[in-house]
């Protein structure tokens, strides 16, 4: 079957590298895709915006699968406008229509839909503009630290705690008044939630789903979680304390009536959901919703999935997922991010990335990167996911390690420490 992937990223490569391992598939078109896309795949000069075009290009090469990567084409409805079209709406969208999308595109909406259907998050309230002072006497009724989140998409920096209640106030104010132009039209104020987090992800066709491989990633740039927020500095899959106790828990507390929360509300959702919890005195609680895989978690999720993806993507088109085998290498796989300097803040793009032919068994996945004059140069501030396996959490972190020793660039930098806090605990 032929399969259009939509986006550029470390996650993209991740689901190209296994897209491109299935007996089923005929040929691969990724847009715009990376260097590493490039490789494995035919890239294609889309913008995963442009849904006219992307639409036009899946008619004339007679694409069956469109996977969307990032949220972005979800949240904007790009599952709707296919369906919307007589000759595309046989096509399968592996990411849910535009309602179903909300989850992640209105962190309002998602705690409303947590709340009606009883999965545990953190206590709330939602306010705006003209609701500014109840948000400022809702601050005073919680204990710092203080959590506010934008309720629209702001490119993953619409979160921020404050310690201080003042500071907090300050904060609110601002988002309110357009610091995150219309996504923080909404503020959502939270109660802070004191624990470790993961990240739990499912494949659903609506009705039926299967349980991908968990991960824990790395949010902070600088070591011991310090430091500004970023995309994420790395990732590792399994979690040890995410047992079998600890997941039976997120099954039934959280997976199973999300599934029925949305079929309940007659939302149609097919694909991905990213379960971003956090394990609280060994209970689990939900953070937010995502209506995609993360990154970098696919770099360590998809590794060890063993079944063959497109298995299950044709398991969403035919309504058969609930026959469709999830089988999960045993292994332990970590990936840590090489970024570039000055990243999250102001970086240099167009720097050459170098090679060595030995990269020691290691995984090395494309986010950032574009070819040039016979070059793959550097061109976002994640660059490079280096990922491996080993027989435990331990020996998969130095064998990454070991295997970016083979990649550099100019102002080249990465964390770590990335797992070595599950280490002692483990």
């Amino acid at each position: 079957m032929k399969i259009l992937l939509l986006g550029s990223g470390g996650r993209e490569h991740a689901l190209a590298w296994k897209i491109s391992q299935s007996s089923q598939l005929e040929k691969l078109y990724v847009a715009p895709g990376n260097a590493g896309t490039n490789s494995i795949a035919e890239n294609v000069d889309l913008s995963i915006k442009d849904f006219k075009s992307i639409a036009a290009f899946v008619l004339e090469k007679e694409i069956k699968i469109v996977v969307v990567g990032p949220e972005d084409p979800l949240v904007n409805g790009i599952h709707d406008y296919f369906d919307s079209i007589p000759d595309l709406n046989q096509v399968t969208i592996v990411g849910p229509k535009k309602e179903g999308a909300k989850l992640e595109g209105s962190k309002d909406f998602s705690k409303e839909f947590m709340k009606r259907h009883r999965i545990p998050t953190a206590k709330y309230g939602s306010f705006n503009y003209d609701t500014l002072d109840k948000g400022l006497a809702y601050l005073e009724t919680l204990s710092g630290p203080y959590v506010l989140k934008a309720d629209g998409l702001a490119a993953g920096k619409g979160v921020i705690i404050e310690n201080d209640l003042s500071k907090a106030k300050k904060a609110f104010k601002k988002m309110l008044k357009g610091q995150f132009g219309a996504a923080s039209n909404t503020v959502v104020i939270e109660e802070f939630l004191s624990g470790i987090e993961l990240s739990v992800f499912i494949i659903t066709d609506g009705v039926n789903y299967k349980i991908l491989p968990e991960a824990k990633d790395y949010k902070r740039i600088g070591e011991n979680d310090t430091g500004l927020n970023t995309g994420g500095m790395g990732a590792i899959s399994p979690v040890p304390f995410a047992n079998r106790e600890f997941m039976d828990k997120v099954e039934n507390q959280i997976i199973i009536p999300t599934v029925k929360g949305l079929r309940k509300e007659n939302i149609d959702y097919s694909g991905f959901i990213f379960f971003g919890l956090i394990a609280v005195k060994g209970d689990p609680y939900v953070i937010e919703y995502n209506c995609r895989l993360g990154d970098p978690e696919s770099e360590v999720i998809l590794p060890r999935l063993k079944s063959d993806i497109l298995e299950l993507f044709d398991g969403l088109a035919t309504n058969t997922l609930s026959e469709r085998d999830v089988e999960i290498d045993p292994r332990s796989a970590s990936t840590v991010m090489l970024v570039s300097g000055g990243y999250p803040e102001a970086y240099e793009k167009g720097e050459e990335i170098t090679f060595s032919n030995n990269v020691n068994g290691g995984l090395v996945f494309h986010a950032g990167t574009k070819n040039m004059d016979n070059k793959i140069i550097t061109n976002g501030g994640r660059v490079i996911s280096v990922t491996a396996y080993g027989k435990n959490l331990e020996t998969a972190l130095k064998n990454s390690y070991n295997t970016l020793e083979n990649v550099s660039f100019n102002k080249m930098f990465y964390r770590k420490d990335i797992g070595k806090d599950l280490i002692k605990k483990s």
